[in-house]
């Protein structure tokens, strides 16, 4: 973090090493079900998933190097792998600390986010307990100073909170139907080992392919229907 202590104007960027076991922990596994599905025949599907996997890692790769999250007296800028925006500080409605339920040891606690006036949630790149030690004390610093910068404290209005909780639900649900998808996925490519290994053929585009399409569908539709479950507890309204 660059800045001053009692100033507005900080960045923040990669400046510690992360956990590598979080960044590259399953490649191996990837690569050992690559193999076999290579030695099978079924070249397609080591292709795809390698192209995909190679992908994931640059992504993530240009993130660590080209994230910045940028403050100063006219508002916030966060960049990310391939974009950058920028908010001036009365169209900020939020800025907030949230922990992530059940991380892994390696994995990261805490992430801040930036909450605009349409409840939509942005993160806020390196603005985490990887890069800092007190996240929950920093950004409850930078609220300060933004108030300060825009002459008004920072309020929570019924209508953001609404559209807030509403946004977070159909985020859930979205995040939940791609994870149905990836285990669906992940159970196919296990039947289809299996079924190579023991008759020599299985049916490959059913379990690889339209079984995970399906599930992810049934998922999402059903999810965003029941929109109002997929809330996070501390953000339900008084009782739900």
């Amino acid at each position: 973090m660059d800045g001053h202590q009692d100033g507005v104007e900080r960045e923040y960027r990669k400046r510690r090493k992360v956990p590598v076991v979080q960044v590259l922990g399953s490649y191996p596994f990837l690569l050992i079900a690559l193999t076999h599905a290579f030695r099978q025949g079924a070249r397609w599907i080591p292709l795809s998933l390698g192209l995909l996997a190679a992908l994931a890692l640059l992504r993530w790769t240009v993130h660590l190097w080209r994230g910045r999250t940028l403050v100063g007296r006219s508002g916030i800028a966060a960049r990310w792998t391939l974009t950058e925006r920028r908010w001036d500080w009365h169209d900020v409605y939020d800025l907030r600390a949230e922990p992530v339920p059940n991380a892994a040891g390696h994995a990261r606690k805490w992430f801040a986010y930036l909450y605009d006036t349409e409840g939509r949630r942005f993160l806020l790149p390196h603005l985490d307990d990887w890069q800092l030690d007190d996240v929950p004390g920093e950004v409850a610093a930078l609220r300060e100073a933004g108030a300060r910068e825009r002459g008004a404290a920072f309020e929570r209005r019924a209508a953001v909170e609404e559209l807030v909780r509403r946004r977070a639900g159909h985020r859930k649900a979205w995040q939940r139907a791609v994870a149905g998808g990836v285990f669906a996925f992940a159970g196919g490519f296990l039947v289809w080992a299996v079924l190579e290994l023991a008759a020599g053929h299985a049916p490959t585009p059913a379990l690889l392919l339209w079984t995970p399409l399906g599930v992810f569908a049934v998922l999402a539709a059903l999810l965003h229907w029941r929109w109002e479950s997929q809330v996070p507890r501390p953000l339900r309204a008084p009782g739900r």
